[in-house]
């Protein structure tokens, strides 16, 4: 009797990524079902998913982890490929995924590797303080991961055993030096909007100590000294946003 290979889904949430969506579904075709969902999207998003994805959802959503839930509920598969618009996902990575659930059991999730690029230049150190990661959960069984009501870097709930896979996931983290500081500005005030929605027990203290340590953790301990310039971005980065967000939240009123 032949048993019937593990169904996977693989699923994309995105706002107004034009630019990138049709790339990143494009490396997805390897999976049973792609999922979409497009949260408060005015550009050719819609468009552009329509051929190429089996379900489209559309909605408005502000908490990040309430937008993601909704394309997890919506997948069929019994295992789930999370992937970002400016993310791709490579052949090998491909083949390593369906060999992987093909093997394992449930509840399970597994880490990927992430190559990160800033523009063309690969950056393999230095990564981390909620400033990108080296590696993350984005291939689980179907209820073995959920998400947070955080606004910036939801909390997530995992279940099962903790596997890896080798093939590393490509991230275009950043087009430019410009693009990181917008993003830092975005997480930032998202950051903020959490602190008052939530309350917190932050100072300016401690906050200013974490300038320090994190930018530490990032550039000594994960080695960003070894990207030059870059790596030192990248802790920069890491440090300042905290901060940033803290003084937004008590000198800003929204």
């Amino acid at each position: 009797m032949t048993v019937a290979s593990p169904r996977l889904s693989a699923l994309v949430v995105a706002r107004n990524e034009e630019r990138q969506l049709a790339e990143c579904l494009a490396t997805l075709r390897f999976a049973d079902e792609v999922v979409v969902v497009l949260d408060r999207c005015t550009d050719g998003s819609k468009a552009i998913a329509a051929p190429l994805a089996h379900q489209i959802i559309e909605g408005a959503w502000e908490i990040e982890g309430h937008r993601r839930n909704t394309g997890l509920d919506a997948c069929t598969g019994d295992w789930i490929l999370e992937v970002d618009a400016d993310e791709r996902v490579p052949p090998p990575l491909a083949e390593e995924i369906r060999a992987a659930i093909k093997a394992a059991s449930a509840p399970a999730h597994f880490l990927i590797p992430f190559d990160n690029y800033i523009g063309k230049r690969l950056v393999r150190h230095g990564w981390g303080g909620s400033w990108g990661v080296a590696a993350t959960t984005r291939l689980f069984s179907r209820g073995a991961k959920r998400w947070g009501d955080q606004r910036i870097h939801p909390v997530v709930q995992l279940r099962g055993e903790k596997r890896w896979l080798e093939t590393p996931m490509i991230h275009y983290v950043d087009a430019s030096i410009s693009d990181m500081l917008r993003r830092l500005d975005r997480y930032s005030s998202a950051r903020a909007r959490d602190m008052r929605a939530n309350g917190t027990k932050e100072t300016f203290g401690r906050n200013l100590r974490r300038l320090f340590t994190r930018f530490f953790k990032c550039y000594v301990r994960r080695k960003g000294y070894k990207e030059g310039y870059w790596g030192f971005l990248v802790a920069l980065m890491a440090a300042l946003w905290p901060m940033l967000a803290w003084l937004k939240y008590k000198l800003e009123d929204e």
